[in-house]
């Protein structure tokens, strides 16, 4: 029995995932770091065991009807933890926030804002005093009537909704309506409306062509679509919208790049002519605070506003000075991370996720929360080295604080720091789930087999790459956007180049936005697009014959996306269980293997393999499904065996495992010796896309993109790549990387981890620092040349690394 006053978080029997009934035991009031390959299990340990068995023991505390309306972790696998303070965690958000969320807004420094104006404010002669609410653009009793609250005004007009009016309706016409089923139906309604979809747009009656593009109306009929050869398409209710609504609505609504990128291209943008682009009522413009208004003050870098403050609280009456000292105490956090470039206004999509993710550190700091374990992934994620010292000033200071900080962490400067280091290995998945070290970090020297030993005392030295010859150059004139302003960008082609700089500097902006655009806006042979709006000119671009950009979105939003079925895997197996004699003889074509479509999925389940179960009073729960416990499929398809398994159980197997198992199976042996080229054998090929983090999900795209026969000269685009990447499978990805351009391609990443910059050919360093007093081209050239420029923030990060 352990005393109450233990010092250690004690975990006895964890079986979470692939962990190997752990034993372990933590001291709290440390910083505390796990580490480990990618699917070792260090994130089951920290956040599907310790986080998960905190949650669970808070949630046992809240009454059950208010139980309903929480999001909760299932209960771990675990024998028992004992010593577990509450716990707060700060995952990796992934998801993309909405466009009316701000640096303000995820800090909630605008509410401190807000309550300055509604108390201290200056209000004109008469004026009545408005609440808080009043100067938010996110309520309706603060909003501008006529922009919503958005700042902009967005309209559109005939010539960008019907390019070519010798169209007729069914011929795609209204260019800005979508494509496939939702194109067809709206076609198919009009014509069920009485429009003629056949006659030329151009010879359409006025009144006619204006109802179609600009009515707010929405009629509902009965459509009876044109029934085609072997398919029987019943009468449906079809909805009709019009293309401006249809346009304004995604532009508005969707959480896809690329639908408001294609909606934004049927629009024109201008400030609102009421608010000014201010976003707010005439009411709330009025009130001012040391001669400025709400909108003007949202509208400075943090730093300059926290001077501002400063000044104007000093010698005011209390109510201001209180408020003021409020807003500079949470305004410092910030600052102290090193984004007082950042503005109140910016919006949350434009931010990088290191922004992002330090913007939600400040704001726990000044929680004034103690006794907690504060679990955190990867915080150095996205972050350039000078960054990663703010951060560990902030880490130390949630200790100091009298926390216990556990960190899931591959940043080795981070890890040197740590009071106390958990390794997790030795390999992943199967091979992993053994907890290897645990104790102050030098100990780990004494550890042969772990994986993470070798990087943290710099035991091999980096090997020394021939710098590779270029082939020829794109070159970018006059960059105009977001903080790059009059830049001139050379990128060499048939090299490796990395771009780099502080984050806020413009790297993802003149790599992702203007590079990729330019070159995008130049393969679709369309109107010259944003891209190349970005740019007074651009040369070199016929160089390149294709252009391919892997990023870190996820690579499906349900579990029904997997592995199998996006690297196109999952065909090729079916197609293989198809050809048994057991298939054959009940008549079972490759469709009958999908847990997507009814015929062998199990449909007490719709093939989810699992249920949701509604429970009286509680949150609804979910549980394996009854009749399939949880294999997908109904028995009939899972009597077809390959090679002695079932295709459930063949979704079941990790991809080392099912490479042995379709050995000498070209269709299938294809992808899956991609997916153990990038580091990914430990997945399961069934894994559900819901379940793989960022990085994964960027490896995943790479190996079905190294899939592919590659013709012409390719261009990758790779936005930090090596984010969430241990050390040992960072070497695995360049190994791919550079063969990529061994074999005549250009790559270029944007990367913070000095490791690669040093084995890069080429190097492009934007600063010096970030925002406004970023955006520029601080140094190009070799890794050597740049390690020595003057007034490079990375120069001395890069320097090191070429030392060692």
């Amino acid at each position: 029995m352990h005393s109450p006053h233990d010092p250690y978080v004690r975990v006895r029997g964890a079986r979470e995932h692939n962990l190997k009934n752990v034993r372990v035991d933590i001291p709290r009031d440390t910083l505390t770091v796990f580490t480990g390959v990618s699917g070792s299990g260090k994130s089951s340990l920290a956040f599907g065991t310790i986080y998960a068995e905190a949650q669970r023991r808070y949630f046992e505390s809240v009454a059950p009807y208010a139980r309903r309306l929480i999001h909760q972790v299932g209960a771990p696998a675990v024998g028992e933890i004992t010593g577990l303070p509450p716990a707060v965690s700060l995952e990796q958000r992934r998801s993309a926030p909405g466009a009316r969320s701000s640096v303000g807004t995820v800090t909630t420094l605008s509410n401190s804002l807000r309550m300055l104006f509604s108390r201290a404010g200056d209000y004109p002669p008469g004026a009545e005093r408005l609440d808080s609410d009043s100067f938010s653009p996110n309520t309706a009793v603060g909003a501008c009537p006529e922009c919503h609250g958005l700042g902009r005004i967005h309209r559109t007009d005939e010539e960008l909704l019907v390019p070519d009016p010798s169209l007729s309706i069914r011929e795609g016409a209204i260019a800005a309506w979508p494509g496939a089923w939702q194109g067809k139906n709206l076609r198919d309604v009009l014509d069920a409306l009485g429009y003629d979809v056949d006659r030329p747009w151009r010879e359409l009656p006025a009144k006619d062509r204006e109802w179609i593009l600009f009515t707010d109306e929405q009629p509902v009929v009965t459509v009876h679509p044109v029934r085609d050869a072997g398919r029987i398409q019943r009468p449906y209710q079809g909805t009709y919208m019009s293309a401006r609504r249809y346009v304004l609505h995604t532009f508005a609504d969707t959480r896809s790049r690329t639908l408001r990128a294609k909606a934004e291209r049927f629009l024109t943008s201008a400030p609102c002519p009421v608010c000014g682009g201010s976003r707010l009522r005439p009411e709330a413009m009025a009130v001012t605070f040391a001669g400025r208004t709400i909108a003007e003050l949202a509208g400075l870098p943090l730093s300059a506003l926290a001077e501002m403050l400063s000044g104007a609280g000093a010698g005011g009456e209390e109510t201001a000075r209180v408020l003021t000292g409020d807003l500079l105490a949470r305004i410092g956090t910030v600052t102290e991370l090193g984004l007082g470039y950042l503005s109140l206004d910016r919006t949350a999509p434009t931010l990088s996720s290191g922004e992002l993710q330090r913007l939600r550190l400040a704001t726990q700091l000044r929680s004034g929360l103690f006794g907690v374990v504060y679990v955190l992934d990867e915080p150095s994620a996205g972050l350039h080295p000078a960054d990663t010292e703010a951060l560990l000033g902030v880490l130390g200071r949630l200790k100091e604080a009298g926390n216990s900080v556990f960190v899931v962490e591959h940043q080795m400067d981070v890890v040197r720091r740590a009071d106390w280091l958990v390794d997790v290995g030795p390999l992943a998945g199967e091979h992993g789930g053994r907890v290897l070290h645990s104790g102050p970090p030098a100990g780990l020297a004494e550890v042969p087999e772990s994986a993470t030993r070798r990087f943290l005392f710099d035991e091999d030295p980096a090997p020394v790459r021939e710098t590779r010859a270029t082939s020829g150059w794109i070159r970018l004139t006059g960059v105009e956007r977001h903080n790059v302003r009059g830049v001139d960008a050379a990128f060499p082609l048939g090299v490796f180049t990395a771009v780099t700089g502080v984050s806020g500097s413009g790297k993802s902006t003149l790599v992702g936005q203007v590079l990729a655009g330019v070159l995008a806006d130049r393969q679709a042979g369309d109107e010259p697009g944003p891209g190349e709006r970005y740019c007074a000119a651009a040369t070199g671009l016929e160089a390149v014959d294709r252009l391919v950009q892997v990023d870190q979105k996820p690579i499906g939003r349900t579990p029904r996306s997997n592995l199998a079925t996006y690297t196109g895997l999952f065909d090729a197996v079916r197609k293989l269980f198809a050809r048994t004699e057991a298939a054959r003889e009940r008549g079972y074509g490759a469709g009958r293997f999908s847990f997507n479509v009814s015929g062998g999925r199990c449909e007490t389940c719709q093939g989810e393999g699992f249920v949701s179960v509604e429970l009286l009073f509680l949150p609804s729960t979910y549980a394996p499904c009854p009749d399939c416990h949880g294999a997908r499929y109904n028995p009939e398809t899972l009597d077809v065996t390959l090679g002695g398994l079932t295709i459930a159980q063949v979704l079941d197997l990790t991809v080392e495992s099912a490479a042995s198992f379709f050995a000498g199976t070209p269709a299938a042996e294809r992808a899956l010796t991609t997916l153990l080229d990038v580091g990914l054998g430990y997945l399961r090929l069934g894994q559900p896309a819901t379940e793989l983090s960022g990085g994964e999900a960027q490896r995943i795209k790479l190996a079905a993109e190294l899939q592919r026969t590659r013709r012409g000269h390719t261009l990758y685009l790779l936005d930090e790549p090596t984010t969430g990447l241990h050390p040992a499978d960072v070497e695995v990805l360049m190994r791919q990387l550079h063969s990529l351009v061994d074999a005549g391609s250009t790559v270029v990443v944007v990367e913070h981890d000095m490791a690669v910059v040093a084995g890069a050919d080429h190097v492009i360093d934007l600063g010096p620092e970030g925002g406004d007093r970023g955006g520029r081209i601080v140094a190009s050239g070799a890794p050597a040349e740049v390690a020595g420029a003057a007034g490079s923030r990375t120069a001395p990060y890069l320097a090191k690394a070429l030392r060692r």
